[in-house]
């Protein structure tokens, strides 16, 4: 952490406060998305589990549904390929 901070210290007076906020905010805000993007995919499969089962499922709720579910499902893969890859980078 201190050493970290020790970078962002000479990089701010290098290269100014812009583009070390937003490297600071990017490393911050890549996790929370990561945790929002999964909390999502659970949200709607349940979702999906429930409604399947219900008087209102038809085709149009169900492409619906998968368009909403596949790109966060293959996020959810890409997340936990780099988690893989980052914990084997420090091995």
């Amino acid at each position: 952490m201190l050493t970290s901070m020790m970078t962002t210290t000479s990089t701010l007076s290098t290269t100014g406060t812009l583009a070390t906020a937003s490297s600071m905010f990017t490393t911050i805000g890549l996790s929370e998305l990561s945790i929002v993007a999964v909390i999502c995919l659970i949200a709607l499969m349940s979702a999906r589990e429930i409604l399947s089962v219900s008087k209102v499922w038809n085709k149009s709720l169900s492409m619906l549904m998968n368009a909403a579910v596949f790109p966060l499902l293959f996020t959810f893969i890409l997340i936990v390929v780099f988690k893989v890859n980052d914990m084997l980078n420090f091995v």
